[in-house]
């Protein structure tokens, strides 16, 4: 074991009130966490994500900026940090409109957070990447040796912030390591306007009738991984990472756009039709990882992707 496990210690989650993130604050509650603190700036994210978790009454949310350093320090100030999980971004779709930001919003706040554990604020970083980071397939399956080929601002920020995590710890020796998840999927992902994610967009256009789209051919395949279980990895793999390491989490699975859409359509009873739109521009167009390093490491449970996808659907009916 390489660092105490999460029962009783004090977690920063920052995009804490995010998708990913806000089921990484009920993981650590469940593992018996002293206290969970969410730092978020509710760009994406929604306080709602956090209901379950400050009802415990061990967890606290501040709705805040990672990318200010001085909103970090208060933060530090206040709680005695153990552990950080860093989730915070903006959706990659954002990159489209605010290039700059897309790319400083992930390089900031990572920096901020390695200086204060630099200087001692807390023990250990794990810090969320992205596929993205890896473009479109060089070759298949994609692992962790991969080349970087960010396609958009967002996965070049990203990237950067992997490197900056990698340097940190041989410059210093911190203890920060890297998680890698596909592309995630399941409940509180963002259905909301252009930053949604295809799934939670097209089970709201349905559920609203709005017709669905498909952006270019529909032959860009993504490797979808239901959010429950990358979280679950995440916290299996947690006293396993060595410093600077990283691992994808994936499920070996490809995914076409057409097939996707045409599943939720079927899963939903929409008859109607599904519009055609021009590509997006430095849209990736295959995504297939390989799995084999997390499967060496722990007990990797994966829900088949017809299962994840209908239950994520039910969901979206009953919260939209």
């Amino acid at each position: 074991m390489l660092r105490a496990p999460i029962k009783d210690q004090t977690v920063l989650v920052t995009g804490g009130a995010g998708f990913i993130g806000s089921h990484i604050v009920d993981a650590c509650l469940t593992q018996g966490a002293k206290h969970v603190i969410a730092v978020d700036n509710l760009f994406l994210g929604n306080e709602n994500n956090l209901k379950d978790a400050l009802e415990t009454g061990n967890a606290t949310f501040y709705k805040d900026d990672i990318e200010i350093r001085t909103s970090l320090d208060y933060i530090f100030e206040n709680h005695d940090i153990d552990v950080v999980f860093n989730c915070a971004t903006k959706a990659l779709n954002y990159s489209f409109l605010n290039p700059e930001n897309a790319f400083s919003t992930n390089v900031t706040g990572a920096l901020n957070l390695l200086e204060l554990q630099r200087s001692g604020k807390f023990k250990t970083l794990c810090h969320f990447s992205t596929s993205e980071v890896y473009g479109s397939a060089v070759y298949e399956p994609m692992d962790e040796a991969h080349p970087k080929n960010p396609l958009t601002t967002y996965a070049a920020g990203k990237a950067a912030a992997d490197l900056a995590v990698e340097s940190y710890v041989r410059m210093f020796d911190l203890d920060a390591f890297i998680v890698r998840p596909f592309n995630n999927y399941g409940p509180r992902q963002n259905h909301k306007g252009m930053l949604a994610g295809i799934i939670p967009i097209t089970a709201y256009r349905i559920l609203n009738d709005i017709t669905p789209e498909i952006h270019g051919t529909g032959d860009q395949t993504r490797d979808f991984i239901h959010v429950f279980d990358t979280i679950n990895a995440v916290m299996k793999l947690y006293d396993k990472m060595k410093p600077a390491e990283s691992i994808n989490i994936s499920t070996n699975n490809q995914v076409s756009m057409n097939n996707l859409v045409t599943s939720i359509c079927n899963i939903m009873s929409y008859k109607g039709d599904v519009l055609r739109k021009p590509e997006r521009k430095s849209d990736v167009e295959c995504h297939n990882a390989c799995n084999k390093k997390i499967h060496g490491m722990i007990d990797y449970q994966l829900t088949p992707f017809d299962e994840g996808l209908k239950s994520t659907l039910d969901w979206y009916k009953d919260n939209i």
